[in-house]
């Protein structure tokens, strides 16, 4: 069993396992129990009372936080030889197509998020072995595959992300940084938990957000009042 640093037990000792803490009090917790010498992730864990299984119960979308997500977001932009300046303009860290698409073939996927044109999409399509299992295959729904290239860009650079619920009934995002004033995390989280219930399947019976907790990276979790209307 891995031994618990004094640092550890400390952040535990902050957070009481029974209770539940409304967002705003989450939101400044959450700073005083990280205590990583580096500028450390704060993420939400969503449990949703719906079965992924079904797809008229499959939770997905963007969400554009207020302040961003404190990431250097890297992305590729895959687009013909006329958009090319458009992605540049707009931040893009790769531009091009058929180089980078032998790259992705050839294992290569460090970047964060992929745009593209839907006249592009047909080439992606075999490549959808190595891109969907680590969340890079672009998407209508999310603005990835779009004409307005140059708008995808800059929405990704400024913080828009997108979720979705995993199979076993939870979504996870990150919201932030530990560095973030505690109204920048609340804010964050208040609009991404906003969106997510906007988006409650009407075939969902039951309670929808079952439980919600906020954590940074390697921090415990803190139970987030779940009554979001």
């Amino acid at each position: 069993m891995a031994k618990i640093s004094k640092k550890q037990k400390e952040a535990r000792s902050k957070v009481d396992p029974k209770k539940i803490y409304n967002l705003e009090e989450a939101s400044t917790l959450v700073k005083e129990i990280t205590n990583t010498k580096f500028d450390a992730s704060i993420d939400l864990a969503i449990r949703l009372g719906v079965d992924p299984k079904k797809a008229n119960q499959m939770v997905r979308g963007v969400v554009t936080l207020p302040h961003g997500t404190g990431k250097n977001v890297r992305v590729l932009a895959l687009v013909t030889p006329d958009k090319e300046a458009d992605a540049k303009d707009a931040g893009a860290d790769y531009i091009g197509l058929d180089e980078y698409l032998q790259k992705i073939k050839d294992g290569w996927t460090d970047v964060d998020v992929i745009v593209t044109m839907p006249s592009v999409m047909g080439k992606l399509g075999p490549l959808g072995r190595v891109l969907g299992p680590r969340g890079l295959m672009p998407n209508p729904k999310t603005g990835t595959v779009t004409m307005d290239i140059k708008k995808a860009v800059s929405d990704v650079k400024g913080g828009k992300i997108d979720f979705k619920v995993d199979k076993t009934g939870i979504i996870h995002a990150s919201i932030g940084k530990v560095s973030f004033t505690s109204e920048k995390i609340f804010e964050n989280a208040d609009e991404l938990l906003k969106t997510i219930m906007k988006l409650k399947p009407s075939t969902s019976k039951g309670t929808y957000v079952k439980s919600v907790s906020m954590s940074s990276t390697m921090s415990p979790g803190i139970s987030v009042d779940t009554n979001l209307d």
